[in-house]
């Protein structure tokens, strides 16, 4: 028996409005994604694979068509029930990071619970759970300007895990890293597919990142080749 979808997409269009003139991004998208699933998007840029990824992310809105995710119709949803909503079903891991430089590994991985009803020490406990996930245990009291691009992006990811998502959103999240380093943190995307079920969408242009997926679907202007 198939995997249920976490995504499921119809006929879903984006469109921006650009002073008078409207720009369609994506055209009637059709895609289903089962639970569990690690995809790769590929494409040419401007192809629509980061407004795909926001789209299933709920960062951006839809402008036609359906769109579920975890059984939610979100394109529904105003912008509070979003917010709600990917704080509890999303982790997302960016090229860049997005680490507060001021704040240790330990207190960038609490950041997400900070939005929960946990306690100080549940949110500590939970962060130190997550950073020995990544292999970082050691590294809890370091500052970001203290770490690797490797250990940042691990303790990137040790954030989006905190919360215990089903769905990772990964946007080119190996884009600023060698080859060793990126095969490495690809390696730790695959084992929290393989192992512990987490469904991982990821955005990138470097195929020998796409070898890391289970499958690859390519966009090109906005529809899916």
């Amino acid at each position: 028996m198939s995997a249920p979808s976490i995504v499921e997409i119809r006929d879903l269009t984006k469109a921006y409005v650009r002073g008078k003139q409207v720009v369609e991004v994506l055209h009637g998208i059709d895609l289903d994604i089962p639970e569990g699933d690690f995809v790769a998007l590929m494409g040419p840029s401007g192809s629509g694979k980061t407004t795909l990824l926001n789209l299933i992310g709920g960062i951006d809105s839809p402008t036609s068509g359906l769109l579920k995710v975890d059984g939610q119709r979100i394109d529904d949803y105003d912008a509070d029930a979003l917010a709600d909503w990917r704080a509890q079903t999303v982790g997302f891991i960016f090229q860049s990071y997005n680490l507060m430089p001021v704040l240790s590994a330990q207190k960038n991985v609490e950041l997400p619970l900070l939005l929960t009803d946990f306690d100080a020490a549940e949110r500590r406990r939970r962060a130190r759970l997550a950073l020995e996930l990544v292999g970082l245990g050691d590294r809890a009291g370091h500052k970001p300007n203290e770490l690797s691009g490797g250990q940042q992006q691990r303790v990137a990811i040790a954030r989006a895990l905190v919360s215990d998502p089903r769905l990772l959103i990964c946007d080119e999240p190996t884009g600023d890293l060698d080859r060793k380093t990126a095969d490495e943190v690809l390696r730790l995307l695959q084992r929290l597919n393989a192992e512990f079920g987490k469904t991982v969408v990821m955005v990138t242009h470097d195929p020998k990142a796409a070898e890391y997926a289970r499958r690859t679907i390519h966009l090109d202007k906005g529809r899916i080749g």
